[in-house]
């Protein structure tokens, strides 16, 4: 295993202790130890989060809801803690604003197929920005084509942050949706998204914030921002895959239509008529995803149980070095080199290609994402098949930062 030690960026952060509770940071990928800079993609998980998983499975494997054994009542009351953590997670106002989805994306996809294809009328516009993931783009393009409503798109300037003049512009009285990224996942740019709800609320304009990005590293308190709609991924927050949460406000979700018929979101049903359930159930159809719910809490836990400000300020400190370290290479370019960032460096090289930069550090045992981000869009704003990403976490350290930095100048000597 890697030497991690490291002098503590400030008093309490014992790096060396965290990392001890990340299982994967113990292999090694193609002989060397693994570093792992791909946390913008998916987050790697703690041991608190892999037990539990294993707990449901061997201990109260049941369905939840509708079962009067023991086994369904513990399986239901750990499934129901979790929704209580997220409303304090994200200050919701009230547990019934907390839906579960597979994660960001079908978040934003039920807000989508549900308020906005029953409130789009045509002529109507929906506002993104032009850094946008293609999941909040494409749900828009969708229900924009069949409402006969026009999708407008807030410009992004050459450091990567959003023309909020341009942004004021594009608001008028037939803007009903705005639905922006709180943190780029492609550049890690902050979007100031407070004055973008205030602005669009001036219009009557509903707003919807992709978190999926930004639940890690930032504090979020939806009350305080009052979005009308937040969605996020467990999976990028020390969580398992197939987890997600769409938060609402709830008088909101109380108007919308259902997302999907079946079990659990029904009060009532006859051949003749179907009654739906109160909220949270009403959008939460068939059997969930029971067990990586339930994981979702421990992750939460652990996260609060180091504090986000703690974690905040050790990967601050890991993208100033990165950052530094990169700028020393000859014909570097940062994309999206701006002061309102989280931890996620994105870059190209000139004359190198990022998929063959990519495939040399993972030769070394370095996880980083290359291509477009699942945000091609931005990826041609700015003329380039795409970036380098690597994107830290709080478990990852200046060494292993200067691992990669030994091994992309190895990469850079090759490839030129």
């Amino acid at each position: 295993m890697m030497n991690t030690t490291i002098e503590a960026t400030f008093k309490g952060y014992d790096i060396e202790s965290i990392r001890k509770d990340f299982p994967i940071l113990n292999r090694k990928v193609k002989g060397y130890p693994l570093v792992y800079f791909d946390n913008a993609a998916t987050s790697q998980k703690p041991q608190s989060v892999i037990d539990a998983l294993v707990h449901y499975y061997s201990y109260n494997n049941a369905n939840v809801h509708r079962g009067i054994h023991s086994l369904a009542e513990e399986a239901t009351a750990d499934f129901e803690a979790t929704r209580d953590a997220v409303k304090s997670f994200i200050n919701a106002q009230s547990r019934e604003e907390i839906i579960y989805t597979r994660g960001t994306t079908e978040s934003i996809n039920l807000v989508a197929y549900t308020w906005a294809k029953q409130n789009l009328a045509e002529g109507d516009e929906v506002i993104i920005s032009g850094m946008e993931h293609h999941s909040n783009i494409v749900p828009w393009q969708i229900i924009c084509e069949q409402n006969k409503a026009r999708l407008k798109v807030i410009p992004v300037n050459i450091n990567g942050e959003l023309l909020m003049d341009e942004f004021e512009n594009l608001l008028s009285d037939r803007t009903k949706l705005v639905a922006v990224n709180h943190v780029s996942n492609a550049m890690g740019t902050v979007n100031p998204v407070k004055t973008i709800i205030q602005k669009a609320h001036a219009k009557g304009a509903v707003v919807l914030i992709d978190g999926a990005q930004s639940a890690m590293h930032l504090d979020i308190d939806v009350q305080d921002l009052d979005c009308d709609f937040f969605a996020f991924s467990s999976h990028k927050l020390l969580g398992p895959t197939g987890m997600g949460i769409l938060y609402g406000k709830k008088e909101l979700l109380q108007t919308m239509p259902v997302f999907a018929g079946g079990g659990e979101m029904i009060r009532e049903v006859t051949f003749e008529k179907t009654t739906y359930n109160d909220l949270p159930y009403k959008f939460e159809a068939g059997t969930p995803n029971i067990a990586d719910a339930i994981a979702l809490k421990p992750a939460i836990d652990y996260i609060n149980k180091i504090g986000k400000e703690n974690i905040r300020r050790h990967e601050d400190m890991l993208l100033a070095h990165a950052t530094k370290k990169l700028k020393e290479i000859e014909g570097l370019k940062v994309i999206g080199d701006n002061d309102h960032k989280v931890s996620v460096v994105s870059f190209v090289i000139e004359g190198v290609h990022p998929q063959d930069i990519g495939v040399l550090l993972d030769n070394r045992g370095i996880a980083v994402r290359t291509g477009h981000h699942c945000a091609e869009p931005l990826m041609n704003h700015f003329c380039i098949p795409g970036t380098i990403r690597a994107s830290f976490a709080l478990y990852n350290t200046t060494e292993e930062i200067d691992l990669m930095m030994e091994a992309l100048n190895r990469a850079v000597k090759v490839l030129r």
